[in-house]
């Protein structure tokens, strides 16, 4: 039976990505998807290309008392919106993916009784999930152990994963690729959808300082902030290193396939991905990050040996020579690492979260009937 469904997510690749994957599940079931999130959320290309999208207000908890209430006033604004978008697209299920952007449709859910799920992709549960976790009806978690998540709330918690593009996940039945003692080595840097300067800093000279025999087989494929890549560009030159720079990747599923190594920060979605496709990787977890979530989140892969985690204030050139030297000069044990990033991929995340919103079931009768007239606040 075809039903509808609300995705509410913030507009960070991290929350965006698995919305959009859902979005792909569900409407390859026969369901029908739209999306609720702010302006960045619906501006990532490729994602929600054939979704309904509605971009509310939601303001973020910052400021002070100041930004408080300001923020508060808009995610209220945000809500009564949502209300009206449900009256004539009638929602099964609301599932949020975190971000306060995803505050206003959830608000509007509780107060319509449509039921309600989220799913946390970081292995910390982030503060919006944290905030309405008590009163969904189900909460998906992505990780073995989620911290932040209170005792009381395990009977509603399902492990499902986090879902990845159907274009990484095809990576996960095809082989690690070959790498041969003398053959090309190839490495992928990406610091996320921002890129992060930190490795634009290091990884050039810490490349530089692997021995010449190794040094020459490298092939890199470098994402850059765009205020740092004519920088990274002219160290890549200036040691000899063949590399290709980016401010973006957007074919990156072809880059995981040929990547032997992948030197990265530890967020959700590349985490997700490089286990899904089974890629050994460096990682720098993002110091920044709320309740420090890029350091738990690389811990199940770094325990299981698919990953070596540095702390950024450890990561220098000199570390990053030292354990590239202990990765990529012995190839059974770079494959062996692929292995094992492997075995804590969650291939099935996308069905199983799909199955968890499809059994969420709404009464048919439970909001008033709507004519489909144009919403008193403008939906983009």
């Amino acid at each position: 039976m075809s039903k509808h469904y609300v995705l509410a997510a913030g507009g960070t690749g991290g929350h965006m990505v698995p919305a959009a994957a859902l979005a792909a599940e569900l409407t390859k079931r026969g369901h029908r998807v739209a999306l609720v999130s702010d302006a960045r959320g619906v501006r990532f290309p490729g994602l929600f290309d054939d979704v309904q999208t509605h971009v509310l207000p939601a303001g973020r908890m910052t400021g002070g008392p100041l930004g408080w209430a300001k923020a508060l006033r808009e995610m209220w604004r945000g809500r009564a919106m949502a209300r009206e978008l449900f009256k004539t697209f009638r929602p099964a299920a609301v599932i949020g993916f975190g971000g306060y952007p995803a505050m206003p449709a959830l608000l509007a859910a509780f107060a319509d009784g449509i039921p309600t799920a989220v799913h946390e992709q970081n292995a910390v549960l982030g503060r919006v999930n944290r905030f309405v976790a008590g009163r969904v009806d189900a909460i998906a978690t992505s990780y073995d152990r989620t911290e932040r998540l209170a005792p009381k709330l395990e009977a509603k918690t399902h492990l499902v994963g986090n879902p990845v593009r159907e274009a990484v996940l095809a990576l996960r039945t095809k082989p690690y690729p070959l790498l041969e003692e003398d053959g090309i080595f190839r490495v992928l840097v990406t610091g996320g959808s921002q890129g992060a300067s930190i490795l634009s800093q290091v990884v050039p000279d810490g490349l530089a300082m692997l021995p010449v025999t190794f040094r020459r087989r490298l092939q890199v494929t470098h994402q850059a902030r765009i205020e740092d890549i004519d920088a990274v560009r002219a160290k890549y030159a200036e040691h000899h290193i063949p590399a290709e720079l980016a401010t973006y990747l957007p074919d990156m599923p072809e880059q995981l396939a040929w990547a032997h190594l992948v030197i990265a920060r530890a967020g959700a979605s590349t985490i997700a991905e490089l286990t899904a496709a089974g890629r050994p990787a460096i990682l720098v977890p993002l110091p920044s990050a709320t309740d420090d979530h890029q350091t738990v989140n690389a811990r199940e892969m770094t325990q299981a040996g698919g990953a070596r985690t540095i702390a950024q204030r450890d990561f220098t050139a000199v570390e990053l020579a030292k354990q590239m030297q202990k990765l990529g000069l012995d190839p059974s044990a770079l494959q062996n690492a692929a292995g094992r990033a492997r075995s804590v991929g969650r291939p099935n995340a996308v069905s199983d979260l799909a199955d968890l919103v499809e059994s969420l079931d709404a009464p048919v009768a439970r909001l008033p009937v709507s004519t489909p007239t144009k919403p008193k606040a403008q939906f983009a």
